[in-house]
């Protein structure tokens, strides 16, 4: 008998050495989509900036290295994510969503040509229709991106939100999601939907639709998106790990793909 359970454990060590080993994933093909944080990173004029204190940095009295900080941040900042509580009573929390939801198929729609030539241009269902026409219909569950190309302009935030000014909610200018083209979104049944600007709808929005029609719909949004030129149209898989704070409606978020 005890034979046999030593056979049985060497054989279910091996199984999950063996399967450590099938899941490495190619360095070469992991895509970081976040900004990192920092007291440059961009947040929302109606929010408290980003804040980062060193606390204990250096060796001890004991002669070892220790290193430890505090931060403090809004929900609402750098490459973050918006729950579906966030423009949608009674939707899901941060701590609420499912983690299936958060992992899935990306799709990139790059509308980076139309929006150099309009900073508030907004993803309109024509723009959904040329996509699917050369790529096939958005599938249920994937994670749509928006590339606006707008990233480019991350360390620069007078070009990144239109104005220089960290207080002024009036005058923000990038682009955004159309309220028809959040509606087409929706009808596709996709998980969670991200941009590379500061919101999903564009900056003179002043009453949210993209937001709200998402939002009721069960569908969080992905806000200050990085690095989506580095993704094909179709192909990839997304990961989009939020901190996991309860009945949040927001919170920071480490975004990564896997290429094809």
């Amino acid at each position: 008998m005890m034979l046999r359970i030593a056979a049985c454990a060497a054989a279910l060590l091996l199984h999950a050495t063996t399967a450590r080993a099938q899941i490495r994933v190619d360095a070469g093909k992991l895509v970081d989509l976040t900004h990192s944080f920092d007291e440059s990173t961009i947040y929302w004029p109606t929010a408290k900036p980003f804040e980062w204190h060193r606390e204990s940095w250096g060796k001890t009295a004991g002669g070892y290295w220790y290193a430890s900080a505090s931060f403090a941040a809004s929900e609402h900042l750098g490459t973050h994510i918006d729950s579906p509580i966030h423009f949608g009573e009674g939707q899901a929390t941060t701590n609420t969503i499912p983690v299936s939801q958060l992992v899935g198929a990306g799709v990139v729609i790059d509308i980076s040509q139309q929006s150099a030539g309009n900073r508030d241009y907004l993803l309109s269902p024509a723009d959904l229709a040329a996509w699917e026409k050369a790529n096939g219909r958005i599938p249920a569950g994937s994670i749509a991106m928006i590339r606006t190309g707008w990233a480019k302009f991350w360390t620069e935030r007078e070009r990144y939100m239109g104005t220089a000014v960290t207080t002024d909610a009036d005058h923000l200018h990038f682009p955004g999601i159309s309220e028809g083209a959040a509606k087409v979104l929706v009808e596709r049944r996709v998980s969670g939907v991200g941009i590379d600007t500061a919101s999903l709808d564009h900056g003179p929005s002043k009453d949210f639709r993209a937001h709200r029609v998402l939002n009721r719909a069960g569908i969080y949004g992905l806000e200050n998106v990085a690095s989506l030129g580095a993704l094909p149209p179709t192909g990839a898989t997304i990961f989009a790990l939020p901190m996991k704070i309860r009945n949040g409606s927001g919170g920071p978020v480490r975004i990564i793909a896997i290429l094809p």
